[in-house]
Order: structure tokens, then C-alpha cells, then sequence
């Protein structure tokens, strides 16, 4: 038997109501998978929290985290309390302090699901983007002069260090080369970022002389972009630094079927931390309570939490019952254009996993 730990962090708004569901997959796995179980502790680390006690989780939060096996996350964030202040007291001190550097974002049009983008099927939207996810960009780095008067300047400053930006493209092109893929993309925009960029683009070229079997392109972020619109069947693998990956994984979770879908991994390749995985939706206030909250991306990331905790099989399992209860259409919830509930369309997808679905 194998037993897990499993940290829980719901959070806000429809975090609580697609978690459930979580749960109940996880639950169905145990009943598939006999040698399997699941201990899971749940913390309610969330904004009311905040604004009962000025902090998003306790300040021994991390240490209570480090010896968990993985942390399921489900949502973040409150009308009352600053974006900013969620996000940055809570998630991104365990990406950081759990060397999460990588970002694990799938882009996958499912069955059943129809793309915005026109005469575009589940063969041509299919891959993945890896964004480094401790600095860069979203460095904690940069102040305020002369506040409240005409000068006031703000600086927001980028750290890409040697050793950060090693690491995520050697995961890439690894990555690529466990999966079996053709060609990496990599996200840059060096003709502007003269310092920044040059340099990660510098390193790709390096690290690619590991992987000599692996070809790369070096695409401009703008022009990336757009690719991910006209052609995303050109793309295997993509790798971004953390601004950059963050604005590609969004759009390209809208040309798959919506935000509202998509799951992600944070991911700590070696093992020394628990990983992280969660839907990349927002809390959303304005359906929080009415029970229609889509369960998909929970669920999803589910999956990538068993593929990382070794058991790629089951994470099959449920990606395929995701797709055969979209199929039948009998519960889904009213963004995929159903009338059905988050705990009707949850229990649709395990009752397919309970039949063994053929993967």
C-alpha cells in the first residue's frame, strides 16, 4: 500500500466547491487502485482568514507544508482584499520557498469541447508550456520614491539569474526528450529586452548543445502570441520566462476552451519540496455559492499531481473520463453550455473512472 499526505488549501470563492470534487476523484482512485491511499489535511488558508487576522496563512505556514508528499490549491482571492496582498502572501511563498520553478501547463483542446478558434479540433491544440516560476519578471525586487507628490516613480525591477534560468530550460529540453517530442519553443523578446532576454536567449543556445536531437526556434513574445491563434498545431513543447509564460499559458488555456478548464503543476523537479498543482481559474465571486462552477480544471489537476507522484496510468484514466462525461453531456455545468451542477458534473466523471474507462 502507498499512502500519500496530501496538503489542501481551498481558498476562496468557488475554490471550496471544485476541491470537492477533487476529493471525490481522489477517492475513486483508491477504490480503482487498491495499493493507493490518500490522507488529505485541510487548511483554510484563504482571505477570511485575511481579514480576520491580517495574514493569509499562519507564520509557521511553510513548516507545516514541507512534509506534506503534495498540496492540492484551489483558488485565491476576495473583492475585499487586494489582489496583490493574496497572492503574494500566500501562493507565491510556496512556489519560492518550495523551489516550484517550474510552471507545468498543459494546452489541450478535450473532446467535446469546441475552440473559439475556427475549424481548430483536439488534434491540432495539444501541448505544453513550461514557465520558470520563481523570478524573472515576477521578482520581489523594486520600491517607491517621493510617494504622494508630482515626482512619484515607481520601479518594478526583472532578476534572471544564471542559475534560475539554467535550470527551467534543462527541464524543457528534457522534458521534450522523455515525451518524445520534435522541437522546442522558446518565448523571448531580445530585440527590446536588451539585457534580459540576450541572456536567456544565450543559455538556450548552450543548454541545446546537450540535446543535439532537440531542435529550437527563438520566438518573439508578440509574435508568439499570435501563432498560438493561427497555428497552435505547429506547437509541441514551450518554454517562457515567468511574465511571459503566464500571459501565453492564459491565452493559450482560451484557445483550448477557456480558462475555466485548465489545470496547472508547480513543480519542484527533485523531489526536496512538495509540488503544488491547481486550476489557473479565479475564485469567481460573482458565481461563488450557485453550485454551477466548472470542476474540470480541479479534476485535471488532479491528474497532474498523480503523473507526478508516479502513477501516469491513472492520470490517463482520468483525462479520459473528463472526455467521455463532456461527451455524454448529461451534467454539464452552463459555461459548456449544460444546466447541470459542479457536484452532478464532478459525479459524472467519477462514475466514469469507476467503470475503468479504456485509456
Amino acid at each position: 500500500m502507498n499512502y500519500f499526505n496530501i496538503a489542501s488549501i481551498p481558498g476562496d470563492g468557488i475554490g471550496p466547491e471544485v476541491m470537492n470534487e477533487g476529493y471525490k476523484v481522489l477517492k475513486a482512485m483508491e477504490n480503482l487502485h487498491g495499493g493507493l491511499s490518500f490522507k488529505i489535511e485541510e487548511f483554510d488558508w484563504n482571505c477570511t482568514r485575511y481579514i480576520k487576522t491580517g495574514t493569509m496563512m499562519p507564520d509557521n505556514g511553510l513548516d507545516i507544508l514541507k512534509d506534506y508528499d503534495s498540496i492540492l490549491f484551489g483558488a485565491v482571492g476576495a473583492p475585499e482584499v487586494p489582489d496583490h496582498i493574496s497572492v503574494w502572501q500566500l501562493i507565491l511563498p510556496i512556489r519560492r520557498a518550495f523551489q516550484q520553478y517550474v510552471n507545468l501547463r498543459p494546452i489541450k483542446l478535450l473532446k467535446g469541447i469546441e475552440s473559439p478558434l475556427r475549424n481548430k479540433t483536439e488534434k491540432d491544440i495539444d501541448f505544453i508550456v513550461i514557465r520558470e516560476n520563481t523570478e524573472g519578471e515576477y521578482s520581489n525586487s523594486g520600491g517607491k520614491l517621493h510617494e504622494n507628490t508630482p515626482h512619484e516613480t515607481v520601479i518594478q525591477n526583472s532578476v534572471f539569474t544564471r542559475f534560475g534560468t539554467e535550470r527551467i530550460v534543462k527541464y524543457a529540453f528534457q522534458y521534450a526528450k522523455q515525451k518524445g517530442k520534435s522541437k522546442l519553443s522558446v518565448a523571448t523578446k531580445s530585440n527590446a529586452m536588451n539585457y534580459s532576454m540576450p541572456f536567456w536567449d544565450d543559455i538556450v543556445r548552450e543548454i541545446s548543445r546537450d540535446y543535439p536531437n532537440i531542435p529550437f526556434h527563438l520566438y518573439h513574445i508578440d509574435a508568439l502570441a499570435a501563432f498560438f491563434v493561427l497555428k497552435p498545431e505547429e506547437f509541441e513543447v514551450v518554454v517562457g520566462s515567468n511574465l511571459f509564460g503566464d500571459i501565453l499559458t492564459d491565452l493559450g488555456a482560451a484557445v483550448a476552451g477557456g480558462i475555466g478548464i485548465a489545470p496547472s503543476g508547480n513543480i519542484n523537479p527533485e523531489g526536496d519540496y512538495p509540488s503544488m498543482f491547481e486550476p489557473i481559474h479565479g475564485s469567481a465571486p460573482d458565481i461563488t455559492g450557485k453550485g454551477i462552477a466548472n470542476p474540470i480544471a480541479q479534476i485535471w489537476s488532479v491528474g497532474l499531481m498523480l503523473e507526478h507522484l508516479g502513477y501516469s496510468d491513472l492520470a490517463s484514466v482520468i483525462m479520459a473520463a473528463i472526455e467521455k462525461a463532456i461527451e455524454k453531456g448529461e451534467a454539464l455545468t452552463p459555461d459548456l453550455g449544460g444546466n447541470g451542477t459542479t457536484d452532478a458534473f464532478g459525479d459524472a466523471i467519477v462514475s466514469e473512472i469507476l467503470k475503468g474507462v479504456e485509456v
